[in-house]
């Protein structure tokens, strides 16, 4: 659903419609604040219907909307300021499938356009209101931009908070330990379990048994400290299998490399710099 916002120009409202992250201007309300509401539709109904204002908006409709239909568009401007040629908004979107104008109903309800046709509506009926109309339009969005700008900062703040809780937590939680006497002594029915136990201290299947409702597994949970240790044991772990070591022995060489290497990783500001 499309939201509204307004901006007022010369002392008059005009609505904005904001559809897919675009801008919207009802140009009904720039009509009522030029001449007032009992001639608004016939000031636009006149605007559409002359060969520049069709040659601006199939123009523009060839330039951002793919589904425009050009052979229609063709139709109307051969006939475009013939006495009986006659076309309401309405019909202009249905038959040439147009996305740069349409009609909106009830509330703020109206004929709104794209703020590139909006401004071009304006020059058609008062340049100065139009000139009124881009200042206050440019200082809505500079507001906007403010205002985002501040959200961002205020979201970079919060992530460098969460970031020391979250570097704080895994010192205390995440950390390896060294494995105990009998998981050295365990048969792992696949390597990367052998890698789970080396780093995390418990395989897949203990992990998920320990977060039934987790969505993923370990590993989707993992930390991006963890991710990187994981990508290194992968690499050293198939050299030692190379030499011949058995698995126990390559268990015990793992998590001594799982325990170097969080620490370093832990104490580095260049991971800090990526989050």
């Amino acid at each position: 659903m499309a939201k509204t916002k307004q901006i007022e120009v010369q002392g008059k409202t005009i609505n904005l419609s904001i559809f897919k992250d675009t801008d919207y201007i009802c140009i009904t309300d720039m009509a009522n604040a030029k001449d007032g509401s009992s001639r608004a539709a016939d000031i636009i109904k006149n605007w559409i219907r002359t060969r520049v204002t069709l040659e601006f908006l199939g123009t523009w409709e060839q330039l951002y909307n793919p589904d425009f239909k050009v052979v229609e568009f063709d139709h109307f401007k051969i006939n475009a300021g013939l006495p009986t040629f006659v076309l309401s908004i309405s019909k202009w979107v249905e038959t040439t499938n147009a996305i740069g104008i349409f009609t909106k109903k009830g509330k703020y309800g109206g004929t709104y356009a794209h703020k590139d046709i909006a401004f071009e509506f304006g020059s058609a009926i008062s340049p100065v209101f139009k000139l009124f109309l881009i200042k206050e339009y440019q200082s809505l969005k500079e507001n906007e931009s403010d205002r985002l700008q501040l959200e961002w900062n205020l979201q970079r703040t919060l992530s460098k908070i969460n970031y020391r809780i979250h570097t704080d937590a895994i010192k205390e939680n995440i950390a390896p330990t060294l494995v105990s006497k009998s998981q050295i002594s365990y048969t792992y029915a696949n390597e990367a379990d052998l890698l789970n136990v080396a780093l995390f201290g418990i395989t897949a299947k203990q992990w998920k048994e320990q977060n039934p409702k987790a969505k993923g597994n370990m590993r989707d949970e993992a930390s991006i400290e963890q991710l990187v240790v994981l990508s290194n044991m992968e690499s050293i772990n198939a050299l030692l299998i190379e030499q011949g070591l058995a698995q126990n022995d390559r268990l015990v060489q793992l998590n001594k490399v799982a325990i170097t290497q969080m620490k370093s990783l832990l104490s580095n500001n260049i991971l800090k710099k990526l989050k």
